[in-house]
């Protein structure tokens, strides 16, 4: 599985990817910094890689449709979140992607749970 981590996550939330032997690459690796929503949505198809961010944005199906992506999550955490929780939110994501599909789903990763949501589209399909 191959992950793309939007522009506000960096090389030492890649290395979770990695260790974890997930194939990772960074918004900021790309020289994609500072790009539009609808710009890393449409690398993320086109290179067929899951998108990690922060981005509430993302959690707009209408918007962004999961079932057009290989998977989106989306860390739901507080303003000025510390490290600590981030790396344990990327901890939680990581363990639940082994066992659980993301690939055309939105999935809300917050304290302590996952969200999964699918959109009209993905069920029709």
């Amino acid at each position: 599985m191959k992950w793309k981590l939007d522009e506000n996550f960096g090389s030492r939330t890649a290395h979770l990817f990695l260790g974890a032997g997930y194939d990772a690459e960074t918004g900021l690796q790309e020289q994609i910094g500072g790009s539009s929503d609808e710009t890393l949505y449409a690398h993320c198809i086109r290179e067929d890689r899951c998108l990690l961010t922060l981005d509430m944005d993302f959690a707009d199906i209408l918007r962004f449709p999961p079932h057009d992506t290989p998977g989106i999550a989306v860390l739901r955490v507080p303003r000025n979140p510390s490290l600590r929780l981030l790396e344990t939110l990327v901890a939680d994501l990581l363990r639940f992607v082994a066992f659980e599909p993301i690939r055309g789903r939105l999935w809300i990763v917050e304290p302590g749970r996952v969200r999964v949501r699918e959109d009209a589209q993905a069920k029709s399909d």
